[in-house]
């Protein structure tokens, strides 16, 4: 049974002749039909409040699939407490694995919510969490379990990195274009707040009651009532969009610009850094100040290194806004100088062996990734705009949206780099210098590409992107 809702107002001998909105029509499953969000007559009268309450769950939804893709970045760290034998080398593989699983699925989660409606593919991609969540406590329930079988149940925790892509790709056909940018801007930073939220809340709980050990199995148990409440939430309160189509033809021709390749390089020295630093802080500070007392179990590496994901999070929407006004390839540009600058500071001053100094450099640099990632993801409409001819071409706008999910997928592999990075750093020289050098390096290089590219005098430079 289908009900038509009219979003026309009632006509009268007064009421000037006018267009009618379109009528939406709604189906059983909570499907829509007839969504147009360029509507202004179907927005005001019903669209805004729909897309607002399937914003608010999806934000949910996303914000605890940042969680567990980031809980193996503080049970890592505290597996050698709670009486696991493990290298260093297999502690950065269990911190790093959820990255690259998560990465690589965020490439078929884009086009999954045509295929099964927005509210549906919310409802079981919050599901699959309870995948990692409950392999984690099975795990890390015993002593014994096998590194292989801990790897594995890492890798399931890149569930929550996929979530990422098909919230945004979702939430996408459900606003206008003048309105797209702030309810993805909200979506994304509710998400990334997930990753502060998760290293904040993990070392309290397994504490609690532990007596002298730890209670690891806590960090998987705790999130399994929240999946559930996103799961029903999302069944009662989402809608599905029949007219959201898979834009197969826009990727393809997104995959052929070359400026894809240039951006999702951008993309992965910002938001890579950002996810990669965030991922591995814990294990840092814990190697770098192991003497440091902190609130919890574990000390300053679980009770302080949520500090690093919650600055980055909260400064990207400033690189969104500094962009609007200067530009975002010379926004850009600053954050990777300095991050540069930043990590050179880190690299001088690790043998002071200040711990409270190598924090505040480090938020330092957490911001200045955040403002990167906001900057850098404005850079990608602006300059697919200018390729194509202009904002209202609409195998441009095609091109471009593609393009936003495809570099989103490439930036997140930096989430797996850095830490292996690092890894490869101390097992090859007992440090992490060589692999801090490499990351000044790479800024350098990426300063100089944005501002060959984007900022120096040329067709791009001069608008503004």
């Amino acid at each position: 049974m289908t009900q038509t809702v009219s979003t026309a107002p009632p006509a009268t001998s007064e009421t000037p002749t006018t267009t009618a909105p379109a009528a939406l029509t709604m189906r059983p499953g909570r499907w829509i039909d007839g969504w147009d969000a360029e509507d202004t007559g179907q927005w005001e009268a019903q669209g805004r409040a729909i897309a607002r309450r399937n914003l608010n769950w999806s934000i949910f939804a996303e914000f605890l699939g940042f969680v567990v893709w980031q809980l193996w970045s503080i049970v890592a760290v505290t597996l050698p407490k709670a009486g696991f034998d493990l290298t260093t080398g297999e502690i950065f593989w269990l911190i790093s694995i959820p990255s690259l699983v998560g990465a690589t699925l965020r490439i078929p989660y884009s086009f999954l919510v045509p295929k099964f409606g927005g509210r549906n593919w919310t409802i079981i991609s919050a599901g699959l969490l309870l995948a990692p969540t409950i392999a984690m406590v099975v795990c890390v329930s015993n002593p014994e379990t096998p590194f292989p079988v801990l790897l594995g149940a890492a890798a399931l925790a890149g569930f929550g990195g996929g979530n990422f892509a098909s919230s945004m790709s979702n939430i996408t056909f459900f606003y206008p274009q003048r309105e797209k940018g702030w309810a993805l801007g909200l979506n994304a930073a509710g998400g990334n707040l997930g990753a502060a939220v998760a290293q904040f809340v993990v070392p309290i709980v397994i504490t609690i009651g532990a007596g002298a050990t730890l209670n690891l199995p806590v960090a998987g148990w705790i999130w399994i009532p929240f999946i559930l409440i996103a799961m029903i939430g999302a069944a009662r309160y989402m809608n599905n969009l029949s007219n959201a189509k898979a834009d197969f033809s826009g990727s393809a021709a997104a995959l052929k610009e070359p400026h894809l390749w240039l951006l999702s390089l951008l993309y992965i020295g910002t938001f890579g850094s950002f996810i990669g630093f965030a991922s591995v802080f814990p294990k840092l500070i814990a190697d770098q100040f192991p003497e440091f007392s902190g609130i919890a179990v574990g000390g300053a590496s679980v009770s302080l290194a949520f500090l690093g994901a919650l600055v980055g999070s909260l400064a990207r929407p400033y690189g969104g806004r500094l962009s609007d006004r200067f530009g975002g390839a010379r926004i850009t540009m600053l954050a990777f100088a300095a991050m540069a600058l930043i990590t050179v500071a880190v690299l001088l001053t690790l043998p002071l062996g200040n711990f409270w100094l190598f924090l505040g450099l480090f938020l330092l640099l957490f911001a200045s990734a955040g403002i990167g990632n906001g900057s850098t993801y404005r850079m990608v409409p602006i300059v697919f705009a200018v390729r194509g001819g202009g904002t209202g071409d609409v195998s441009t706008q095609r091109k471009s949206a593609a393009a936003l999910g495809l570099i989103s997928a490439i930036g997140a592999y930096g989430g797996f780099l850095i830490p292996q990075a690092l890894n490869l750093s101390f097992q090859s020289t007992g440090t992490y210098a060589a692999a801090f050098i490499g990351f000044i390096t790479a800024y350098v290089l990426l300063l100089v590409l944005t501002w060959t590219v984007y900022v120096r005098s040329g067709k791009l430079s001069a608008h503004k992107i």
